[in-house]
């Protein structure tokens, strides 16, 4: 990819270098003064604050350098054309309020009014690196915390018994949407109901009142120790934070501890669990699991849970609500096989009080363990039966070190789904072949490119556009092919980056269809830049098909859809705020191999017949609309017999699912929802090696076999002397 220069502005091809030195040499005398008085915390006092348990932090030279590092950077290299002016300044006041307080669980209106001051400064803070903004606004928020958490922990003191729980109250879950708080009192009835809610919980699950303060107390006590630790690095990163996200949600700074904590992991030396975590309000929520990795062999812990306890062993659990995702990384990291315990909200729970606790041995992941692997899938249809071999790639991996060292037997996805193909057809040839990308989240962009190649004769794979509008397209050079025969393709949400170009390519060379739910959308290229203070992850490139269309916030709609349990509106490209938008350049010359247009429609048509009669889908859709409904409901009761009632009525229905599945293995059904929970953690203990494929792989067979028999029945379906012909863009 063409690298930008350091000394321009590429869009103007204007100097750059007189603004920025400009800068760096005028921070010393924009600096110095804040660094000699203390930040207002507030305009005065209040009664029964703590407002002596909290000192506040203090910006550093090298943090003002760095802003004006990073403010260089995102204007002049991001992909995003985005100036930092007028425009901007509100905006960044407002990321930066909802990167600290997007629940509104802390500011009063008055801290919100007073903030009002900086709206209009925000741009000549950032260009010139001032942190004066930034550091009053964060002490602010580290003074209401300690005061928040003071409170809780003084109702908790006071005695649970003056908490009642038979009025007809409710706490809102979501509160980014509501007003802020006008005053203390409307903040105390808040966070009046936030620790009833706690309190009910427990007892719900069979805790006594003395348990429920200990483990409260502890709780709280632990947030406000950390909350009266705060450092300036703290303040900064979370200010840089909200900065970098004003151009999308995958640029993003590293502060020098996170950035050697992302160096660890980029060159999968860290013994852990192998899960991606980020910082999501209060909490530390999984994005995805790495394939082979000890959390993903576990098989309890899942993207969108939220970690809010960590254990070593068999030691008490700490609760980590509130921590910073540094902290909660270095608790979970630890030597290889000793024992970490988590304690996470589920995605699907109810609640935010309903919790389950996954123990996992860390553990290095294995290359091997992330391979691809094969089956073969028998299909009875009438009078013949259909061979279709599975290939499930859980991840587009190469292992770089052994191929530079020159190793003629290195690993990497395109060489092992070779050799699967070829063991595969050894005896016998395929009928057909589905690729199962489900919950791959890419890799290495050559294999994805390599893996195309192995099903085209030849062609471009995949275009790259930069910031300077210049487009690069790879290409596959080898015409030989593994496989000629039908292919599907697999896909759901969590098929992001690599996966995408993999699947855009074949539907777009008419090469096999593509099956599943929409897919992640993620069609961005980020590179680390260093920094003199910590490193700056930026987007500097777009992926785009050979048909022209991005993979970006669309990423690729299956030719036949098959729903799923993800929440599309939680999970996903399109799912996140600022998200760079689709967009389209021109498309390359590229073959068209068949032409589905003639048959998909009989295709959705028996595949929906036969979706809806398939007792494994019709449990399915009885899941997805279950936890529908548990997202829609944005409250909990705080009245004791309702919260019951509808918490009973929740387990009941899961379990009833739970045993449908049950009955169709011919198994006994379980007599409680807490033997369904039971029975998960005994199967997470001990998975079952059973390789018998589940029903949408199945389904996705029956596809292949449908589209056999149309061909058959419509053999001017498939023109052998389109094979050759071109497409025009």
């Amino acid at each position: 990819m063409t690298q930008r220069s350091n000394a321009t502005d590429p869009r103007t091809s204007s100097p750059v270098t007189g603004w920025f030195f400009a800068a760096l040499a005028g921070v010393l005398l924009a600096f110095t003064p804040l660094l000699s008085t203390d930040l207002a915390i507030g305009q005065e006092a209040e009664s029964g604050a703590a407002s002596s348990d909290y000192q506040s932090v203090q910006p550093t030279i090298e943090q003002a350098r760095a802003n004006i590092l990073i403010a260089r950077q995102l204007q002049f290299t991001h992909f995003k054309d985005l100036s930092i002016d007028d425009s901007m300044s509100g905006d960044m006041l407002d990321a930066y309020l909802e990167q600290l307080d997007g629940q509104r669980l802390y500011f009063l209106q008055k801290d919100i009014d007073r903030f009002e001051q900086w709206r209009g400064n925000m741009d000549a803070a950032l260009k010139t690196g001032q942190l004066e903004p930034a550091f009053d606004i964060y002490n602010q928020f580290q003074q209401r915390l300690v005061e928040r958490l003071s409170y809780a922990l003084s109702l908790v003191r006071g005695g649970l018994d003056d908490l009642s729980f038979d009025q007809d109250e409710r706490l809102i879950l979501d509160r980014s949407e509501q007003s802020w708080a006008a005053d203390r009192e409307a903040l105390d009835a808040i966070w009046r109901k936030r620790v009833k809610n706690a309190v009910l919980a427990q007892r719900l699950n069979g805790k006594d009142d003395s348990d429920i303060a200990e483990s409260l107390i502890q709780r709280y006590e632990n947030q406000l120790s950390r909350a009266k630790q705060a450092r300036s690095e703290d303040a900064f990163q979370s200010y840089m934070n909200a900065f970098a996200g004003l151009w999308d949600p995958h640029t993003s700074y590293f502060s020098p501890r996170t950035s050697e904590n992302f160096n660890i992991n980029m060159s999968l030396s860290l013994e852990g669990i192998g899960a991606v975590l980020k910082s999501e309000n209060e909490y530390t929520e999984v994005v995805r699991l790495v394939p082979g990795g000890p959390a993903d062999k576990q098989g309890q812990l899942q993207p969108g849970d939220r970690i809010v306890g960590v254990g070593q062993e068999d030691e008490g659990i700490d609760n980590v609500i509130s921590w910073r995702l540094g902290d909660v990384v270095d608790q979970i990291r630890g030597p290889r096989g000793s024992t970490v315990r988590l304690q996470v909200i589920p995605a699907s729970a109810a609640d935010e009080t309903i919790t389950r606790t996954i123990a996992i041995t860390r553990d290095k992941v294995k290359l091997e363990e992330q391979s691809a692997q094969s089956n073969v899938l028998q299909l009875d249809r009438g009078d013949s039966t259909h061979r279709v071999g599975v290939v499930d790639i859980p991840t587009f991996y190469a292992d770089f070190k052994a191929m530079q060292a020159g190793d003629p037997n290195y690993k990497s996805t395109t060489r092992d789904v070779r050799k699967l193909l070829e063991e595969m057809q050894q005896d016998q040839p395929l009928d057909g072949l589905v690729i199962d990308l489900r919950d791959n989240g890419g890799g290495a962009l050559q294999e994805a490119n390599d893996l195309v190649g192995l099903f085209i004769e030849q062609g471009p794979t995949v275009q790259v556009r930069n910031a300077e509008d210049e487009v690069k397209v790879l290409r596959d050079q080898d015409p030989s092919v593994a496989y000629d025969g039908p292919l599907v393709v697999l896909v759901n949400r969590m098929s992001a980056s690599a996966s995408e170009i993999f699947a855009g390519a074949i539907q777009d060379y008419g090469r096999g269809l593509v099956v599943g739910s929409q897919t992640f959308g993620k069609g961005t290229v980020q590179a680390v830049r260093p920094l003199n203070h910590g490193q700056l992850k930026i987007t500097q490139s777009k992926f785009y098909r050979v048909s022209g269309g991005s993979t970006q916030h669309r990423g690729v709609i299956p030719d036949i859809t098959i729903p799923t349990r993800i929440d599309k509106t939680e999970i996903g490209e399109d799912a996140l705020d600022g998200a760079l938008p689709w967009d389209q350049i021109e498309a390359v010359p590229h073959n068209r191999y068949y032409d589905f247009s003639g048959m998909i429609g009989e295709l959705r048509k028996r595949h929906d017949e036969r979706f809806e009669t398939t007792p494994e889908f019709q449990l399915l859709q009885k899941e997805i609309k279950l936890l529908k409904q548990k997202r829609e409901r944005n409250y909990v009761s705080l009245q004791t017999d309702e919260r019951r009632s509808y918490q009973q009525s929740l387990e009941s229905r899961q379990l009833e699912i739970a045993n449908a599945r049950r009955q169709l293995k011919g198994q006994e059904p379980f007599d409680s929802w807490e033997a369904v929970q039971d029975h998960r953690e005994q199967e997470a203990a001990a998975p079952d090696k059973d390789t018998e494929m589940d029903f949408i792989i199945r389904e996705s067979g029956n596809i292949m076999a449908d589209m056999l028999e149309m061909d058959r029945q419509m053999a001017s379906i498939v023109n052998p002397d389109a094979v050759a012909a071109k497409t025009s863009p």
